[in-house]
């Protein structure tokens, strides 16, 4: 039987038309604030979060105060997700060694791994106040040893949210703006009087604020192209519709076009859960924005088996794959293509996105085919370098570099080793020709 869509989303070329009229907006947004620069940014603030404060970036009494606004036992638990969000950003850093060999008698060569010198980091607020985005960021900027980590936020209902600043800056935020959207990435990324420009933004974002870092791209560096959130339940009757659509309704309230997919082998199970997402779609306070994202991009795949199920598991590369089967870890071994893996039942995407320490920030719309997410070596730049210590090391690598530069006709490139050859091997090359 072939693979046999239950329930389909929406196609390609609707998708498609939504990106278009994002992609335009998003043009001339970024346009005005290149031009204007802080009066465009406050102006977009206003307009989009009506807020206009006589300074975007907090001093640091505005943000002691914000921080005592937290109780406590909030601020225990930021802490404790920051302590399990850097425990394993240090040991991807460990893992990450400088390089350097001798090839040859005489020649040295090596890697270093360098931090980007300044990153803006977006954390997303303006629906939710994406706490968790400011470790996932931030604090892993900082263990990267980025000495200048800049971190934006939209106003929550007016004002700075506290638990999103107190994040930010107990993860090593060397400046905190409230901003949002748009206008903060821009003003990141193109600088304004105010602000200093970055050479890297990372963090998620609305669409908008995705295509902005799409469109920014070789100005800045980025993290990843990604764009609204999206999860995958892979389960068979190891497991009930109940846990199934709690996980695909746990997703699909980020957005109204958060794609929220069921690949299973089992129609009992792909019936019964579609049957429970819209039990629960009558309890969740956030129904308005799940039904949206299930109505239009929700998808249940009925497949013959788990070979299938992998086949089109990697074909949609989605960012969240939760797996509950009876062969958890030979889906492990296979996925080639994905943001994140959540194994077993009492594993959830959930605890991925808020403590459990691994990053959120992952590619979307089938980024996961070639990239994987935001960890500690985004922020670290790989540089070559190389040292010939020896006479003869220069006069026997010469010879064969004038050789092949030779060959290809570069005539400057061969002169560049000839006259190492001539210095240091006591050879007589004639100019503009190639060593023997």
């Amino acid at each position: 039987m072939p693979v046999t869509y239950l329930k389909k989303g929406k196609s390609a070329e609707e998708r498609s038309g939504d990106d278009a009229t994002v992609r335009a907006n998003v043009e001339a947004i970024l346009a005005d604030i290149e031009a204007r620069g802080d009066a465009a940014v406050r102006a977009l603030s206003v307009k989009f979060d009506r807020y206009d404060p006589p300074a975007f970036r907090l001093t640091a009494s505005e943000i002691e105060a914000l921080m005592n606004r937290v109780s406590a036992r909030d601020m225990a638990d930021i802490r404790f997700a920051q302590a399990q969000v850097r425990r394993f950003a240090e040991a991807q850093r460990a893992s990450m060694t400088d390089v350097e060999i001798e090839t040859l008698p005489g020649i040295i060569l090596g890697h270093r791994n360098l931090p980007v010198q300044s990153v803006g980091c977006y954390v997303p607020g303006g629906k939710f106040p994406m706490v968790a985005s400011a470790h996932m960021s931030v604090l892993t900027a900082s263990v990267a040893g980025v000495p200048r980590i800049a971190a934006a936020t939209p106003p929550f209902k007016g004002a700075p949210n506290p638990a999103v600043i107190a994040a930010m800056h107990l993860g090593g935020a060397h400046e905190i703006y409230v901003l949002g959207g748009i206008q903060a990435v821009g003003a990141l990324a193109l600088g304004t009087q105010t602000i200093e420009p970055v050479h890297m933004l990372v963090g998620p974002g609305n669409a908008y604020v995705a295509e902005a870092k799409r469109q920014l791209f070789g100005r800045v560096g980025i993290d990843l192209f990604a764009g609204p959130t999206e999860t995958m339940v892979i389960a068979d009757e190891t497991v009930d519709a109940e846990v199934c659509a709690t996980d695909l309704l746990g997703q699909a309230e980020h957005g109204y076009n958060s794609p929220a997919v069921l690949v299973t082998n089992s129609r009992r199970l792909a019936e019964a859960t579609m049957a429970e997402v819209e039990r629960l779609l009558k309890l969740l306070p956030t129904a308005e924005t799940a039904s949206a994202s299930w109505r239009d991009y929700g998808e249940v795949v009925l497949c013959d088996s788990h070979e299938e199920m992998l086949a089109v598991a990697n074909d949609i590369a989605s960012e969240h794959v939760q797996v509950m089967t009876d062969r958890d870890d030979w889906y492990l071994e296979n996925m080639t293509a994905y943001g994140a893996l959540f194994l077993g039942p009492r594993t959830n995407v959930a605890n991925g996105d808020k403590v459990i320490g691994t990053n959120h920030t992952l590619p979307t719309k089938k980024a996961g085919r070639y990239t994987g997410g935001l960890w500690v070596g985004k922020f670290l730049k790989t540089h070559s370098y190389q040292k010939v210590l020896t006479d003869e090391a220069a006069a026997t690598i010469g010879e064969y570099c004038s050789r092949l530069c030779m060959l290809e006709g570069f005539v400057g490139h061969a002169e560049q080793a000839n006259v190492r050859v001539r210095r240091y091997g006591g050879r007589n090359v004639p100019y503009g020709a190639a060593a023997e």
